[in-house]
């Protein structure tokens, strides 16, 4: 996945639960007019490589998470904890355009 399909990920995208199968996962853009829901995960890619990561956290609150990311052998998108390198995501990519993100569960 390179060139202008690598830029279609520089974006916010939301977890769209609704149309997850047995194997993927759908995310849609932020703008995606969704169903109501408690909350939902989403993650920022920014151009600049810098991520945040936003998921529900124990008491229903959402919790952020912020560090690097890069695209590793045109499918995977890698994140990485800022200040150790550390990994903390490997998505791995089925599909990708400019509304729907797929991604192996």
């Amino acid at each position: 996945m390179a060139g202008a399909q690598a830029e279609l990920l520089g974006r916010r995208w939301v977890h769209s639960h609704e149309e997850d199968s047995e194997t993927e996962l759908v995310f849609r853009p932020d703008t995606y007019s969704f169903p109501p829901s408690r909350g939902r995960e989403s993650f920022l890619l920014r151009d600049d490589r810098t991520f945040t990561d936003r998921g529900i956290g124990p008491t229903d609150r959402p919790e952020e998470s912020t560090g690097t990311w890069d695209l590793e052998e045109d499918r995977w998108v890698v994140l990485r904890e800022k200040d150790t390198n550390v990994v903390l995501r490997r998505l791995d990519i089925q599909s990708v355009s400019e509304d729907r993100l797929v991604l192996r569960k």
